[in-house]
């Protein structure tokens, strides 16, 4: 009787951890198709597009250098007037991504971007804060270096 307490116990075990790397495989999955999504429409040279992977509300954060960037609007002004010809544009890379799932609706990633530019190629690191919509994943905090 012990030995079949054990071994449903730790049967139940298993499955319940190999749920959760499946569940979390799919996350990490679904965050990468919007970091992917993005890169795509930026190097397309459409900024409206690649705010699409952004929470659309005021409680964005987006955090560059010294600057605090509050709200999806400010924050798509932001990068209009940085970015206002595809020469400042450049061509966008994410790369070194680490992603941790924290839970089924929420997720941080750690990785690195550069921008391919005709006479310069700047790069940094960034932290990305997603949560989960009913629309799908968002990012809700963005700190870029």
């Amino acid at each position: 009787m012990k030995i079949f307490l054990f071994v449903f116990l730790f049967a139940g075990l298993f499955s319940a951890s190999v749920a959760a790397q499946s569940r979390d495989a799919k996350i990490k999955n679904e965050v990468v198709a919007v970091l992917t999504e993005q890169t795509a429409a930026w190097n397309a040279g459409s900024i409206d597009d690649f705010m699409r992977g952004y929470w659309n509300s005021p409680d964005l954060v987006f955090v560059s250098g010294a600057n605090v960037t509050k709200g999806w609007q400010p924050t798509i002004e932001r990068y209009k007037k940085n970015y206002d010809s595809r020469a400042k544009m450049g061509v966008l890379t994410f790369y070194d991504l680490e992603i941790e799932v924290l839970s089924k609706n929420s997720a941080v990633v750690l990785g690195s971007w550069a921008l391919q530019r005709e006479k310069d190629n700047p790069k940094g690191k960034f932290t990305l804060i997603f949560r989960k919509f009913k629309d799908g994943w968002r990012i809700v905090h963005d700190h870029t270096s």
